[in-house]
């Protein structure tokens, strides 16, 4: 057994052992590693891509069979990750978290014409208006794309909003060209990741793409939720030990005042209540005669009467004053002008 397996090994050129130790060692350095997908990705656009992912993140791109025997050849949690190495694959390593790396491989996609012979990765719509082409043969080249076309004003018209190819569908060469010529770029471009491997854990795509509006509203939620049952539950917490100190003095006046249990903070309180109670009482009671002169003094109706007796009274007192000073003003004028007679035959009788 041990003359196959040397027999094997011997058969496998350097550069691949080289390159599954590679590898290898590259899993050990980083704590994250990613596998992404590559398809359709021009040789241009993914060199510009590992530019900006310099200082951030490693992309390195093998075969399939020695990312396979690389990734065999580590822990079971690792080699799991084999299970996402389909199609045109390359790993990215990182220190990055997981969550931070996917969002940044999803924004740095992009917009891309769509090859003859691609299928369709949602419905391909062209909107119906004016084009910058100029009238031509252009028109015979819309319409075997089948986009309907039409001169107007001199200008190149498409007819209506048509879907030129469904979701999967495979696309012309003709409708590959013409969708160029309008800029319109179906495809997305850019490194899909697939999954993660990160300190033990493996992270599907699905898991690490997160609404962070959403997340951030669902732990406001949370953080309610759990606030509002320990308060229910009367657990004490520094979150919640003050809520419960205030509920439980508010609890404790309620129940003294309800019970009126004169304590020093509550006698005021309570004598407003009892007098309250007692003038709703000698309200309820018909025959006012049957009532004290304290209770009658509580009645509403007897006090504004004696309120409105008053306010006469000390009207008409006002008005009798009024009256005296008015009388006494015209008997001094009466005297004053009776002085003045007598002076005035003084002195006619004087000077004769």
């Amino acid at each position: 057994m041990d003359t196959m397996t040397e027999h094997r090994t011997a058969q496998i050129p350097q550069w691949k052992i080289d390159e599954i130790e590679n590898i290898k060692q590259l899993v050990g350095k980083y704590p994250v590693m990613g596998i992404v997908g590559i398809r359709d990705i021009p040789a241009k656009q993914l060199q510009e891509m590992r530019r900006s992912l310099k200082g951030i993140a490693k992309l390195h791109i093998y075969r399939n069979s020695l990312l396979h025997r690389a990734l065999d050849q580590c822990d079971d949690t690792i080699s799991a990750m084999g299970a996402h190495i389909n199609d045109q694959t390359a790993l990215i390593f990182t220190d990055l978290n997981p969550f931070k790396l996917f969002k940044l491989l999803e924004a740095s996609k992009t917009s891309a014409p769509i090859k003859a012979g691609a299928s369709a990765p949602e419905d391909i719509v062209v909107e119906a208006g004016p084009t910058s082409f100029a009238p031509g043969p252009v028109i015979g080249d819309l319409q075997s794309a089948g986009i309907p076309a039409k001169i107007d004003k001199g200008k190149v018209v498409i007819k209506e909003t048509k879907v030129v190819a469904h979701a999967g569908e495979p696309v012309s060469r003709a409708l590959s060209e013409m969708l160029t010529r309008l800029e319109i770029y179906p495809m997305v471009v850019g490194l899909d990741l697939r999954a993660v491997y990160d300190a033990g854990t493996v992270l599907e795509a699905g898991v690490l793409d997160i609404d962070e509006a959403e997340y951030a509203d669902n732990l406001a939620i949370a953080a309610t939720c759990a606030f509002n049952l320990a308060i229910g539950i009367t657990y004490p917490s520094n979150a919640t030990i003050m809520t419960l100190l205030s509920q439980a003095s508010a609890g404790a006046r309620n129940l003294g005042i309800n019970s009126a249990i004169p304590e020093p903070a509550l006698v005021d309180t309570l004598l407003q209540v009892a007098q309250s109670k007692a003038t709703s009482l000698a309200c309820s009671i018909d025959d006012p005669a049957a009532l004290g002169d304290a209770l009658q003094a509580l009645l509403p109706q007897k006090a504004a009467a004696e309120e409105a007796v008053s306010a006469a009274g000390e009207t008409e007192e006002k008005a009798e004053d009024a009256a005296g000073d008015d009388l006494q003003e015209a008997a001094e004028e009466e005297s004053a002008e009776e002085k003045e007679e007598e002076a005035a035959e003084g002195l006619g009788l004087l000077f004769g």
